[in-house]
């Protein structure tokens, strides 16, 4: 149990005023154990194959796959902070890998459609509510987390949390979380996935479905770097160069997320961005 779980037990029945103050604690921890993971992480992130400043990992127990992501971001912590905190933008960054077909903002909440295929009608593809939750925000430390009790092909707990921590002027310090459980029926289409059109892929640091893990949060977090990439750009250049900057990140790594040549992603994404303004995912 995290510090955060523990003290808000501890803060039940207490006032306002005393909640702040022990939110505003469990926050100050959780960005000292970043800062220690950061620490501990030194050097690797500075001496590694993926040619950025990065850790992955994963983790299988209990029907719960998770991928995790560490990384320098070459953006001011208040650019991140901004971004991480703002659910359109989160619904631009989810767009991005290929299989999202459409997602829409509002009443605190994502809706996203999943295609099992790159190719699938957005009114084919498996929808899923995703809540969105600003857990921490301040001047040191963040935290934002989106989860659903059910999520696509057969697995539940679907989660991803998103927390960061000021480096210097220039570069934030971010560790985004993905992970999922799974039943019977998840993980025959898991199989079934890597039996198939999955067989020859390979995952950073584990194969099977925790390389499948690691590659789905590899995906989320080279879209998190494309949006902070592009946020600054006239808007009429901004979505195109978002398209090809995920892509052209991706390709830096074909063995586990190679999926389709770049004209192919580029049109579908060109469309399915079209469509967001006019397009419900209901």
């Amino acid at each position: 149990m995290t510090l955060t779980h523990r003290l808000a037990r501890w803060t039940a029945g207490l006032g306002t005023a005393c909640l702040f103050a022990f939110a505003s604690l469990a926050a100050h921890a959780d960005a000292g154990s970043l800062r220690e993971k950061y620490e501990q992480l030194g050097a690797e992130l500075a001496n590694n194959s993926y040619g950025r400043q990065m850790h992955i990992d994963s983790s299988q127990g209990g029907n719960v796959l998770q991928g995790d992501v560490y990384a320098v971001l070459d953006h001011p912590y208040e650019k991140v902070q901004r971004a991480l905190q703002d659910p359109e933008a989160w619904c631009d960054i989810m767009l991005l890998p290929f299989n999202t077909k459409a997602c829409q903002a509002g009443g605190g909440r994502l809706a996203v459609r999943i295609g099992r295929k790159y190719d699938q009608p957005v009114d084919e593809a498996y929808r899923l509510d995703l809540g969105f939750q600003r857990a921490a925000s301040g001047p040191d430390y963040l935290l934002t987390r989106l989860g659903a009790a059910q999520g696509p092909f057969g697995t539940r707990d679907y989660r991803i949390a998103a927390e960061a921590i000021p480096l210097d002027a220039g570069h934030t310090f971010m560790h985004l979380s993905y992970s999922y459980g799974y039943g019977g029926m998840g993980k025959l289409a898991m199989q079934a996935y890597l039996a198939t059109a999955g067989a020859s892929k390979v995952g950073f640091t584990a194969g099977g479905m925790r390389g499948a893990i690691e590659r789905n949060a590899m995906r989320y977090y080279l879209a998190i770097d494309a949006y902070l990439d592009t946020m600054e750009l006239p808007g009429a250049q901004r979505v195109e160069q978002r398209i090809n900057r995920w892509f052209s990140a991706t390709e830096r790594y074909p063995r586990q997320l190679h999926e389709m040549d770049r004209g192919t992603y580029v049109a579908m994404k060109r469309q399915e961005y079209g469509r967001q303004d006019t397009a419900s995912v209901r």
